[in-house]
């Protein structure tokens, strides 16, 4: 059974580049005789807000879409997250981050303007109890090194993009990612793998930006046990000035074509769907 998701974050409203990805992972459920499932990816509690939780179903109701009942809010679902990161923590594949922004922002700037993964390791315990007790905020990190000792070889860990056939997983392009910070108890990369195992995702349809976050998220299916996705990441939308739509460059939203009367026919015709 083909079963993919519209996994939006309710930190905004939905402009164009959301409605083209929500249509085209609708489109492939429907084509393939599948599930489409709606996911709300809220684990930012600072940064959601209920109106743009609200504003989300509305819009994917005035573009026609149908999902699934209930939709996985990832807020009602931290247990699962604690679960996953119990698991890595206790294989000895986490430590205790104490880097402050201002000196991640250092040590990833490159003298040549190219920017440099997190690569770092866990303190010596005194050091790391004596800090702790001092109260230092920190976060959770994946160590690649002792994933790469509990994997081997990344040679073997792959995954299926369709056009693109199988591509060889390349986790040290995003470093040592932070898995969870002391404030928020679980980060994007894990959570999505969490969700997506659970809700039995065969197919992740999201855009191409996120292409190189997948290579990541595969050691983490293997290091939990988890089942692969074939994977598709379609083109992204540019506005007039060639970037594409995002949220903090105020692209206009959902809301706004619906008000100024655009259909949703035109805009299904503008992405090129019948």
């Amino acid at each position: 059974m083909f079963v993919t998701r519209f996994a939006p974050s309710p930190t905004g409203y939905l402009h164009r580049g959301h409605a083209f990805s929500a249509l085209t992972a609708f489109n492939a459920a429907r084509e393939a005789g599948g599930r489409f499932l709606l996911r709300i990816e809220d684990i930012d509690r600072e940064r959601c807000k209920p109106e743009y939780e609200a504003a989300i179903y509305e819009d994917l109701a005035w573009l026609g879409l149908e999902w699934e009942e209930p939709v996985r809010r990832q807020s009602d679902h931290l247990a699962d997250y604690q679960a996953a990161l119990e698991q890595l923590k206790g294989r000895g594949l986490l430590y205790r981050c104490f880097k402050t922004r201002k000196e991640l922002a250092e040590i990833q700037s490159a003298p040549h303007g190219l920017p440099e993964v997190f690569r770092g390791g866990p303190l010596h315990p005194n050091e790391e109890e004596r800090w702790l007790e001092e109260g230092r905020p920190y976060a959770w990190r994946l160590s690649l090194d002792a994933a790469r000792a509990m994997v081997g070889n990344w040679a073997g860990l792959t995954f299926e993009e369709e056009g693109k056939g199988v591509i060889r997983a390349q986790p040290d392009l995003a470093g040592d990612v932070v898995l969870a910070r002391k404030d928020v108890g679980v980060a994007y990369h894990l959570a999505v793998v969490v969700d997506d195992a659970l809700q039995g995702i065969t197919h992740v349809i999201r855009g191409e930006d996120l292409f190189e976050a997948t290579h990541i998220q595969r050691l983490l299916q293997e290091l939990l046990g988890l089942p692969t996705p074939t994977y598709r990441h379609h083109r992204l939308l540019l506005g007039p000035d060639g970037k594409r739509f995002a949220k903090r460059d105020k692209a206009e939203t959902l809301r706004a074509l619906r008000e100024r009367g655009v259909t949703p026919a035109e805009l299904r015709a503008e992405f090129g769907f019948n």
